[in-house]
């Protein structure tokens, strides 16, 4: 039987590495528990990546995790289980610059999906003129990922991306951790551009409202000057399945800051980027087995209020992305 992670190895030698080719894809994870409210319709779900065949769309020698493939099938799948209408295409670090298959899942998305890229300074305009055609709409800066956690480095990268797409009217998008947040505060307020944090701003649920940076993260989504995602309860922010309690503190502080700053999302299919001793940048991570249906029920529970649930389901990310 070819399971998920042969399928993965036979492509990476089928890009080049050797000759094996698979023969099926696998299955990324699905939602396994059913929605048990009311989603009105237009929700979106602001954090999805699209991970293709590796054949087609080669993953950057400078990645720090190797994924396992998710396809738009799949996340169509996860779509009609949790009602959602819409969605986000955020462009992951493994592809570096090259936003091809990112830009391949908006064209096959069509007008219910929008995107953010990432770009360097070799990203040419009529590059970026492209992507805002095909739906783009932000920049991502992945500074988490890689490992930035030098305060100058974020302020540097923060200032080089609002240069590049101000005249665009994009947003930047930031996956850091607090700390960081705290220290660029200053060039968030300042920001002409929206200013979006990913992931509960990188807080660790367990370690409460008062960490490190949590709390200039709430004045700037209070003040209006930032938008947060609610999003990577189980990946980042929490390790206490299944009701992960922890979390509520964080989202209900994030909420009653400024519901209008506040996004949701799944970020299916729940990559682990994580550094795990012995394992290196070309061997494959397992996409976390996250069950989206029970992570999104925890939202009324978070936002016990529909009208404000329709806010952060619809109406803010409408207003965002353009939709």
């Amino acid at each position: 039987m070819i399971t998920r992670r042969t399928f993965v190895k036979g492509a990476l030698l089928g890009a080049g590495l050797g000759r094996w080719v698979p023969r099926a894809w696998a299955k990324a994870a699905q939602p396994g528990t059913g929605v048990d409210f009311a989603v009105p319709a237009g929700a979106c779900d602001c954090h999805v990546h699209i991970f293709g065949d590796p054949r087609r769309f080669p993953l950057s020698p400078a990645r720090v995790y190797t994924p396992e493939p998710a396809s738009i099938e799949e996340l169509a799948a996860v779509h009609r289980a949790l009602r959602i209408d819409r969605t986000i295409v955020v462009q992951p670090s493994v592809y570096g610059t090259d936003n091809a298959c990112t830009l391949d899942a908006l064209r096959r998305l069509g007008d219910r999906a929008r995107g953010v890229a990432v770009i360097d300074a070799q990203s040419s305009e009529a590059a970026l003129d492209a992507m805002g055609r095909a739906g783009i709409r932000g920049i991502r800066l992945n500074l988490a990922t890689v490992g930035i956690t030098d305060p100058a480095v974020a302020r540097r990268r923060f200032r080089e991306g609002i240069e590049r797409i101000e005249p665009r009217h994009w947003h930047v998008q930031i996956y850091t951790q607090p700390d960081i947040i705290a220290a660029i505060g200053d060039q968030v307020r300042a920001s002409p551009v929206p200013v979006v944090f990913d992931h509960f701003g990188g807080a660790i649920a367990s370690r409460g409202l008062q960490q490190p940076g949590f709390g200039a993260l709430v004045d700037l989504v209070r003040s209006g000057h930032a938008y947060v995602k609610i999003s990577g309860t189980a990946d980042y922010v929490s390790t206490q399945a299944p009701g992960y309690s922890d979390v509520a503190p964080l989202a209900r502080a994030l909420v009653a800051a400024n519901p209008q700053r506040i996004l949701w999302a799944t970020n299916w299919p729940h990559p682990d980027s994580a550094r795990v001793p012995g394992r290196q940048p070309t061997d494959i991570a397992p996409l976390l087995p996250t069950d989206d249906g029970l992570i999104f029920n925890l939202l009324p529970g978070w936002v016990p209020d529909p009208a404000t649930r329709r806010m952060i389901l619809v109406d803010n990310p409408a207003r965002l992305y353009g939709f």
